[in-house]
């Protein structure tokens, strides 16, 4: 079974929720980053959204943008965060989703991607701007080497919307809380909860809700119906702020932990 789904499987048998934390892989550097995942999971995380650095971030607000800039600036690419894997996978089996755009899948080649992150320990991939209309040699490629591929849905999603995503996404289905790109918002948006019920009315798939989510008071709100709580902007700020300062993963996740304590609160 794939770490994804053992892993929600698990916290549903335990009546809780997964907190997914969203960092740039690469900011400030691939060791850094390997070891805040280290302090993530100790933190409480139950998956770890790698995201790939890529020119043209078009779902990324300035936080997120700036991560990657940073990573790309040192030449940061899938080949170096897949090795990056590879050596998290000698000290922890913690689920990894990589969240990425399409166009660094494309070069690298899906097949050899898929054969490749297989191999490194990743469970899944997200591809921000490719729809399942258009992704079916990706998600053949992918199924074939047993990872995940997650979709989005977002506030504007119809019914039909709901039910295409819900029989393509593997593992769960990311929602996408509001319009616009990622960024820490002072309040969650009223009509998040109706909406993850109305998308639970279409499928078994847990459901994870992110953009927007900063806090520990939003995190158990979105906890309170979600099936999984994703944070990004306000983690990757922080890491920004501290750069490579030898505590920068602890004190990460310290913060992390704060808001792993109050959604699974």
């Amino acid at each position: 079974m794939n770490r994804i789904d053992q892993r929600f499987k698990s916290l549903k048998e335990s009546g809780t929720t997964a907190f997914i934390p969203f960092i740039t892989a690469g900011d400030p550097n691939l060791k850094a980053t390997a070891a805040l995942v280290l302090e993530l999971e100790k933190a409480g995380a139950d998956v770890i959204e790698f995201g790939v650095p890529f020119s043209d971030p078009l779902a990324d607000g300035p936080v997120n943008q700036e991560a990657a800039q940073r990573a790309l600036i040192h030449d940061v690419n899938l080949h170096q965060i897949l090795d990056t894997v590879r050596e998290l996978r000698t000290q922890t089996e913690i689920p990894i989703l990589l969240f990425t755009y399409f166009n660094p899948v494309l070069a690298y080649g899906l097949e050899t991607l898929a054969q490749d992150a297989s191999e490194a320990g990743v469970d899944g991939i997200l591809c921000v701007d490719l729809p399942p209309e258009e992704g079916g040699d990706y998600e053949a490629a992918m199924g074939a080497k047993g990872l995940h591929t997650v979709f989005l849905l977002a506030p504007t999603s119809t019914d039909e919307r709901v039910e295409l995503i819900a029989n393509h996404s593997k593992g769960f289905i990311y929602y996408v809380s509001r319009t616009g790109v990622t960024g820490e918002q002072t309040s969650i948006e009223s009509s998040v909860e109706a909406m993850v019920k109305k998308i639970k009315q279409h499928t078994d798939i847990p459901v994870a809700v992110g953009f927007g989510i900063s806090n520990p008071e939003q995190s158990r709100e979105i906890a309170g119906y979600g099936d999984g709580v994703v944070v990004g902007s306000a983690i990757v700020r922080m890491v920004g702020e501290l750069g490579d300062a030898p505590d920068m993963p602890a004190k990460v996740g310290a913060f992390v932990k704060s808001l792993v304590d109050a959604a699974k609160s």
